[in-house]
């Protein structure tokens, strides 16, 4: 009973084995394939290799999908040695390779990206198959000092500022670097949007910041220039005291010139009028009655005419 019971389980187990196996064999020709990935640059060439030795009548088979690869862009008949299909909305981007059977696409785009399948058709078919991503052009990142960005606490001490990166395409990151030191980064996967991305310095920080935008591919680098775009503002504010301060000193400085001015002119009046009073000479004077046939009053020997003032 126990030799029966173990062979049996020996059996059930040598059946999973077998499926397994065809699950294997069944999986791995239709996923067996490699799909080799390929980044690239908008603007840029790219070639797809078959890697593989043609024959005389071998015929080469392009195929592109955004999500499968279902439509025939590029045929090459190897025996007749020249291309005999590009699809017509292609024509200005793909050729065929006439030796090797390989895509050559050329001043790339966005509307490129998806997958690609290579069809080999001789005494046997093979099947390639090509992951193709195409990233735009990156925008130079751009600093600008933002005040709104700063706590309140720090705003008198530290210099704000934003670091941001017009119509960026997915894949792309913005980051900001102390030295060799990653501060923050941020990064996005929708496309023609604008990135920012904060950072806070001390106006006399003399550390090296940048900031760089990057994809896959490559990258940009933007580096911040503490003196030329936090101090400008500093100086300014600084200007506008000494203006003021200086402003101050010269009203001070008329107000005591008037005082001055003011004091030394009633200084000269009053010096004026005790002049005039010790140029007064005082008289007696005689009043006579004028008669017809001429003076009755004794004349004196010693007559003053003076002026009358009346007040």
């Amino acid at each position: 009973m126990t030799l029966i019971c173990l062979h049996t389980s020996l059996q059930n187990m040598v059946c999973v084995l077998a499926l397994v196996q065809l699950c294997l064999w069944h999986f791995n020709g239709v996923f067996g394939d490699e799909v080799k990935s390929v980044s690239v640059m908008e603007g840029h060439s790219v070639t797809l290799h078959t890697d593989t030795q043609l024959h005389k009548h071998d015929v080469i088979v392009w195929k592109f999908g955004v999500q499968s690869p279902d439509e025939i862009i590029a045929k090459l008949n190897k025996e007749a040695n020249k291309t005999s299909f590009i699809i017509e909305r292609l024509k200005n981007h793909v050729e065929i390779d006439d030796q090797t059977g390989s895509l050559i696409i050329t001043n790339i785009t966005t509307q490129h990206t998806g997958l690609y399948q290579l069809d080999i058709i001789g005494k046997t078919v093979q099947n390639k198959h090509f992951s193709v991503t195409v990233y735009a052009g990156l925008s130079v990142p751009v600093i600008s000092r933002v005040s709104s960005q700063c706590s309140s606490s720090s705003s008198s001490s530290c210099c704000c500022v934003l670091c941001s990166v017009m119509n960026v395409s997915h894949d792309v990151s913005v980051s900001w670097y102390k030295g060799k030191s990653l501060l923050s980064s941020i990064s996005v996967s929708d496309l023609n949007i604008r990135l920012s991305l904060p950072l806070e310095v001390e106006y006399q920080d003399t550390n090296t910041y940048r900031c760089v935008v990057n994809n896959p591919i490559t990258n940009l680098t933007q580096h911040l220039h503490i003196t030329q775009l936090c101090h400008t503002c500093a100086a300014s504010h600084l200007i506008v005291s000494l203006s003021c301060a200086a402003g101050s000193v010269m009203i001070v400085t008329a107000l005591l010139i008037y005082c001055i001015c003011r004091k030394h002119r009633k200084t000269q009046q009053h010096e004026t009028v005790q002049t005039g009073e010790e140029e007064i000479t005082y008289a007696d004077p005689t009043f006579c009655k004028r008669h017809r046939h001429g003076p009755r009053c004794a004349v004196e020997d010693d007559v003053v005419y003076a002026g009358v003032m009346r007040r």
